[in-house]
């Protein structure tokens, strides 16, 4: 059968490259292949369907046999879904100042999901016992939301990664006291390929009840999904699902990619590339006179500061964001598709304007 005819066109150059997100990336040529494969006929809707299934077996080979996951639209609606899921309703979720709950989802979990989120700042954007300890009180103030999860982000949105030592202690004073641990894996495969362990090891092995577990960022063209490790940590996930508008009705398209991305080692590959560039990033513009890395890179974002002079230019000339622009801090990120000739090119823009000063 020949392909069908489409008026659509190119409306874009393929050849601009930026570093503002790893979202801007396109969809890794083995999932485009993989939801083409899913493509066509008729699957049962909301879930029931063949690719759904399977993806829950490949979910328990990295997460353990009690694993289940539950695809969803994106990483906004995976957080808010978990977090509702282990969560009474007046319930408080324990994050980082800087957790992308708090700062990147427009007040999703408090309006949406009808949490309380209590902040704590941290130096490098991962909590520690003693730091959570700073909003774990009160759980009989009826006047103060109870504690009820810690929330902690790998990697975290200041590009560092927890080791499985540090998420075991996190887990073992949360549950002490009552609390249970979400993680927020929109970034989970550049963690992994940091640490060079399987996800499992700092995930179900370390006591992790319940994680968003990232695709888009990782090549996938949209779909994450909330991975319930602990089953007893948690209440009626279809329904919360559902009510919070991330029921996919053609859900295999969302695990079918997932599962592109899980089966095999692509998520993996995809991972240790995007940190590869990364690093490659940091080694070259470390040499920069006047540019200084704020942040260990430890997966596929570099923090930098620099004029704020010279960080316009660049912004004319390739895409990115400012972190903090009043102490000049902006974020450079790759992703699965950079390329060293990408790289290498931004770091002699960075040098082309930073002579210029």
């Amino acid at each position: 059968m020949n392909p069908p005819k489409t008026d659509a066109r190119r409306r874009h150059d393929p050849e601009v490259r930026g570093f503002a997100s790893d979202n801007y990336a396109g969809v890794h040529p083995e999932v485009l292949a993989a939801l083409a494969v899913a493509n066509g006929g008729h699957q049962v809707a909301y879930g029931e369907d063949d690719y759904t299934e399977n993806l829950q077996r490949v979910v328990r080979s990295h997460f353990g046999a009690t694993a289940e996951a539950f695809p969803v639209f994106n990483g906004t609606g995976a957080n808010v879904v978990a977090l509702q899921a282990v969560t009474d309703r007046w319930g408080a979720v324990i994050c980082a100042e800087s957790a992308h709950i708090n700062v990147d989802e427009g007040g999703a979990p408090e309006r949406m999901g009808g949490l309380k989120l209590l902040t704590v700042p941290t130096p490098d954007g991962k909590l520690t016992p003693e730091l959570i300890d700073r909003q774990a009180y009160g759980w009989e103030d009826e006047h103060r939301a109870m504690p009820q999860v810690v929330s902690i982000t790998q990697s975290t949105e200041l590009g560092t990664v927890y080791t499985p030592g540090e998420i075991r202690a996190i887990c073992e004073h949360a549950h002490a006291r009552g609390m249970k641990v979400h993680l927020d894996g929109s970034r989970i495969a550049n963690a992994a390929a940091f640490l060079d362990v399987p996800m499992r090891t700092f995930t179900n092995a370390v006591g992790v009840d319940i994680l968003s577990l990232g695709g888009t960022k990782n090549g996938a063209m949209f779909g994450e999904a909330v991975v319930v490790i602990n089953q007893d940590a948690v209440r009626r996930m279809k329904h919360i699902r559902k009510m919070s508008m991330q029921l996919a009705s053609k859900m295999r398209f969302v695990s079918v990619q997932l599962e592109a991305l899980l089966a095999k080692d692509l998520w993996l590959r995809n991972a240790r590339h995007a940190n590869e560039m990364a690093q490659r990033l940091a080694e070259g513009v470390r040499a920069v006179d006047g540019v200084e890395i704020v942040h260990p890179v430890q997966s596929n974002g570099v923090f930098a500061r620099l004029p704020h002079e010279v960080s316009e230019r660049l912004q004319k000339r390739f895409r990115f964001y400012f972190w903090d622009e009043a102490e000049g801090v902006v974020r450079w990120m790759c992703s699965f598709d950079t390329t060293e000739d990408d790289v290498d090119t931004f770091v002699a823009a960075v040098k082309e304007e930073m002579a210029r000063r």
